[in-house]
């Protein structure tokens, strides 16, 4: 707490920034965390909450009356004060309830506004606070305007002017350092004639797929893109740093479902919920744990007739699920990315199938070898690097094809791919390696 409080008397508040805050006030135990909360300024309350993880929300909101509750959510910007309530929503919805009707109606209004998308669509996430401006308008007057909104803490983190006609539709974007270099005594649609710069916006509609826009920011590499809907009249805009966000939670939730875990459980102090999730996983983990003892099951008598083959046997698998996962892994990341075209499934397979053969070839060499010499027997080391071959090739070609499968599916490739791609590699490591044993060594 000492340390909140000396951070707070050295910066100015201007200075302070709330992510700052927050990573102190995650070094504090429980005892501590309530007592540094209310040295935080409150008109900072709402962005440290929102920085800190999940599982502080419920101790900040423990902590403040619905009074500070309420002054918190109108320091926020428009999008902040939608993810807020939502957030605590989840914790108490009577207390949610009783701050929203404390809101003005402005608050209230565009609070409701962003409610009414899904989290999965670009409106959800854009910020109503815009600084626009009519095409017809004279660049001084707008420059002044500028300056006095400014001044009055209306308008915060403005990096471009939007241009509009006079029923809203968004007909330009400028950078402001762009309107410094105008004619001032000109109109902005003037100034935009007689320049040989393009200021068309690079925009995105509404109910757009938020993945969409993030791809737009990637690819024009971009600071604000503004938010219009389907007739163009201009509703907000997205900015990168909640692209930034965005981009992490995508990347931690497919982690997480590589892995066969839930993002929301785990984020969760809940220990249940966090199990139960991670037990339907091992469950179906299990299921297909079973289907490969049923395929050993079948060559019993070869492996009691030949004890090399169980001591063998779990190189084989154990090398196709490893380059299996690389293949997976690979494809995945590059379908999140949007690096992959519907045309490409023929091609990326082809890559990691040709990967997986050259691989597959070094290693049932290497590993042939190792076995007619451990166990001398030539035929054994010819019969574990056949194996070895076909498991390799399979891990490729289901690798790169599951996920390929399930993004055409329009199912999230990273969801279930790994314990497929498991039995796969499992099934036919072990039927290929004891099927050849019986047919070439007994």
């Amino acid at each position: 707490m000492n340390k909140l409080q000396d951070y707070l008397n050295s910066h100015p508040l201007s200075e302070i920034h709330p992510s700052d805050i927050a990573k102190i006030l995650k070094q504090l135990d429980d005892s501590k965390f309530a007592d540094a909360l209310k040295l935080v300024p409150k008109d900072l309350l709402g962005d440290v909450a929102l920085a800190l993880p999940d599982r502080y929300f419920d101790d900040v909101v423990e902590n403040l009356s619905v009074d500070e509750l309420r002054h918190a959510v109108t320091e926020l910007e428009s999008d902040d004060q939608a993810d807020f309530m939502h957030e605590l929503e989840g914790h108490d919805e009577n207390i949610a309830s009783e701050v929203f009707e404390t809101l003005n109606e402005e608050d209230k209004q565009e609070i409701a506004k962003l409610h009414t998308y899904d989290e999965d669509e670009a409106g959800a996430y854009m910020q109503l606070e815009v600084f626009t401006a009519d095409k017809n308008e004279i660049v001084h007057d707008v420059i002044k305007r500028f300056g006095e909104l400014r001044k009055a803490k209306t308008i915060e983190n403005i990096q471009n002017l939007f241009i509009i006609e006079s029923d809203d539709k968004l007909r330009f974007t400028i950078g402001l350092d762009d309107l410094l270099v105008f004619d001032f005594d000109k109109t902005l649609l003037e100034n935009i004639e007689n320049s040989e710069d393009s200021f068309e916006p690079k925009k995105a509609e509404d109910r757009e797929n938020i993945k969409e826009v993030v791809h737009y920011f990637e690819e024009y590499d971009l600071s604000v893109m503004p938010i219009v809907n389907k007739y163009g009249i201009l509703l907000g805009r997205i900015t990168s740093d909640d692209i930034y966000d965005i981009i992490n939670e995508h990347a931690t939730e497919q982690m997480y479902n590589l892995a066969g875990v839930d993002d929301e459980a785990e984020d969760d102090d809940e220990i249940l919920k966090a199990g139960k999730k991670r037990a339907s996983w091992l469950g179906i983990n299990l299921f297909t744990a079973i289907l490969a003892s049923i395929i050993i099951g079948f060559f019993a008598d070869t492996l009691q007739s030949m004890v090399a083959l169980a001591v063998l046997m779990p190189i084989v698998a154990s090398m196709g699920g490893n380059a299996g996962t690389q293949s997976l892994t690979v494809v995945v990341r590059q379908l999140a990315l949007g690096d992959i075209s519907q045309g490409d499934a023929v091609r990326i397979i082809k890559k990691e199938v040709i990967i997986s053969l050259i691989n597959g070839i070094l290693f049932a060499i290497i590993m042939g070898t190792v076995a007619a010499i451990w166990f001398d027997m030539k035929m054994l080391g010819v019969v574990i690097a056949i194996s070895m071959i076909i498991n390799l090739l399979a891990a490729g070609f289901f690798g790169a094809g599951i996920p390929l499968f399930l993004k055409r599916m329009d199912i999230d490739p990273a969801i279930g791919s790994t314990v497929i791609l498991t039995t796969v590699t499992d099934v036919v490591g072990f039927f290929s390696f004891l099927a050849l044993a019986t047919w070439i060594l007994i």
